[in-house]
């Protein structure tokens, strides 16, 4: 039968192409009972077809077939491709995060962030290096990097770029930059490359801002060597004020036996003025040097005022003006550190004048209320004014006048306004400024005014009573003047030389019923009992001991505060008769607080 014939060659075709490919899926008609269907069959399967009658093959629909097999490869190749590019999107998403977030990084770091050509040329700089500089991106992109360091570090800054790039990586460099405005801007950190194929493609800096601890640095240098000065004037100030003792109090009692408007005694105010500067000196010395605390008592600021432009103007085309009312209270201050204070000043505006000017010195009483901006507590200042007509202060410098070191001038110290600042705030007032360019500059002191302040009335030279005093002094100089001056003011005196003798005489002036009515005694004896320990023996022996110390180390933290260690009285060496008869008078009148000679 043919369709019999049929089937065993469809079967038999089948099997070949079962051989080649046992996969191989085609379809087949069938006709099973009256029902002719078109099925799906693997070709090795195809003998198991005995219970079907296959009538033949399709090639179009096996082609059909394979199209739609090549077209849902082609859909799960599309559905993987799709999920790739979405993980790529992603991963690429996460990288641009990460970019901006380490640029953002870069941007904002505080160290100076530099990435530098091989020509050296500025390729990127971040936000710190554009700000601390001044530049702006446009005008600071593509410059030689060479050019905005200071000249005598071109070199280095070359040298180091050649380095990095013969693969050297530089752990520590240090530059100093030019800012916009010229300022100077110190810098240290380290450099590195980036290379590619053994070529250097790039300079990569990362330093650090070390200006400030460089001048930190600098000035501790300069305050270590100037604490050495302080040093070294301690050590002589003691001998110093002791001969300047001897010498400023034979010129005053020779001022008293010279007849008064004479030659003679014109010269001899003359060298009694010159050994007061000459002590003056020695405390200003020790004042900055040491940093002491001021040594008060009641003062007239006018008079300092009126003696400090008669002394910084002298031979100067600058006219001062004064405008000092007659009612100014008395301030409890140092008077050498703030007459100081205020040479400092007075000499300033007088080189702000080189063509002259106009000095104006004045004086007044303020309240400070709760509140005020001023740093200050509450309460009664005396505000003083020292104003000129000179070139002012450049805006950008005002800020930092104050600075130590810090100065305008070519020859300048930058020590000045610093001395200011500081004695003015050991005095517990402020200093402030207000200047122009081209309109002048006026400094205002602050001082707290106490509240029993007085008008100072004039000095006299009376004596007191027939009482006697003890005097303890190493140095017979200062011995033989203080005896007179005692001789002079109608005391009874004795001297001893050190604190053991002191503390005998001084028994058996009690036990002998007649004690001294106080003692002066010299804070430093060399190889012997001093006035502090001293006195320390003389409370046992009498609680109400009245004692006065005397020293030439004015910044002695006795001469600060003299009630913590015993004494009811200070003076300062060298000193005046008048100021030991004003020293005497305090402590032996019925006063509580300790009472300070003027000379201290």
């Amino acid at each position: 039968m043919p369709h019999l014939e049929e089937t065993d060659r469809l079967r038999r075709e089948n099997l070949r192409l079962a051989e080649e490919r046992a996969a191989f899926i085609r379809y087949i008609r069938a006709k099973v009972g009256e029902l002719l269907v078109l099925m799906k069959c693997p070709a090795r399967n195809a003998d198991q077809l005995g219970g079907m009658e296959l009538i033949g093959h399709d090639p179009i629909g096996t082609i059909a077939v394979s199209f739609s097999e090549v077209m849902d490869n082609l859909n799960v190749t599309n559905e993987r491709l799709l999920l790739e590019v979405k993980e790529r999107e992603r991963t690429e998403a996460a990288l641009r995060a990460s970019e901006d977030r380490l640029r953002d990084f870069i941007d904002n770091a505080v160290d100076l962030i530099l990435i530098v050509s091989p020509d050296g040329r500025i390729e990127y700089a971040n936000r710190t290096v554009l700000s601390t500089l001044g530049f702006a991106p446009a005008e600071f992109v593509g410059r030689s990097l060479c050019s905005i360091v200071n000249p005598m570090d071109a070199e280095k800054c070359r040298k180091t770029i050649g380095r990095v790039i013969a693969g050297e990586k530089v752990s520590r460099i240090g530059l100093e930059f030019r800012d916009k405005r010229g300022g100077s801007v110190l810098a240290e950190g380290n450099a590195g490359g980036r290379f590619e194929d053994g070529q250097c493609l790039s300079v990569r800096m990362i330093l650090q801002d070390v200006t400030s601890r460089k001048k930190y640095e600098e000035e501790l240098q300069k305050a270590e060597k100037l604490e050495s000065i302080g040093v070294l004037a301690g050590g002589i100030a003691h001998d110093f004020n002791n001969l300047l003792t001897g010498v400023l109090g034979n010129i005053s009692i020779a001022r008293i036996h010279a007849p008064s408007g004479g030659d003679v005694h014109q010269n001899l105010s003359k060298a009694e003025k010159a050994c007061l500067r000459a002590r003056d000196l020695t405390r200003q010395l020790l004042t900055f040097s040491k940093g002491g605390a001021p040594v008060r008592k009641a003062t007239s600021i006018a008079d300092i005022l009126k003696e400090s432009a008669e002394f910084s103007l002298r031979g100067s085309n600058v006219r001062c003006e004064f405008d000092l009312p007659d009612d100014l209270p008395t301030v409890e201050i140092d008077e050498g550190q703030i007459a100081q204070v205020l040479n400092n000043l007075i000499i300033n505006a007088d080189q702000a004048m080189p063509d002259g000017g106009i000095l104006r010195l004045g004086a007044g009483t303020v309240e400070i209320v709760q509140g005020d901006p001023l740093p200050l507590k509450p309460g009664r200042y005396l505000r003083v004014r020292v104003s000129d007509t000179g070139i002012g202060i450049p805006k950008e410098a005002l800020p930092r006048i104050f600075d130590p070191f810090y100065t305008t001038k070519e020859k300048g110290s930058g020590l000045g306004l610093t001395t200011v600042y500081s004695v003015v705030r050991k005095h517990e007032g402020v200093v402030t400024v207000e200047s122009e360019p081209g309109g002048g500059t006026s400094f205002f002191l602050f001082l707290p005014v106490p509240r029993n302040a007085h008008r100072r009335e004039a000095d006299q030279e009376s004596g007191s009573g027939k009482r006697s005093v003890l005097v303890m002094d190493d140095e017979g100089m200062v011995r033989e003047v203080a005896l007179e001056f005692l001789g002079h003011l109608g005391y009874e005196g004795a001297a001893v030389e050190a604190g053991d003798a002191a503390i005998a005489a001084y028994r058996d002036a009690r036990e002998a019923g007649r004690p001294f009515s106080a003692v002066i005694m010299d804070l430093t004896i060399p190889g012997g009992m001093g006035g502090k320990e001293a006195v320390r023996r003389l409370h046992d022996l009498d609680p109400g001991v009245r004692a006065i110390v005397s020293s030439g180390y004015s910044n002695d933290p006795v001469m600060a505060d003299p009630a913590r260690f015993g004494f009811r009285g200070v003076i300062a060496k060298p000193y005046r008769m008048r100021e030991l008869r004003e020293v005497l008078e305090g402590v032996l009148s019925d006063g509580g607080s300790p009472v300070r000679a003027e000379s201290a």
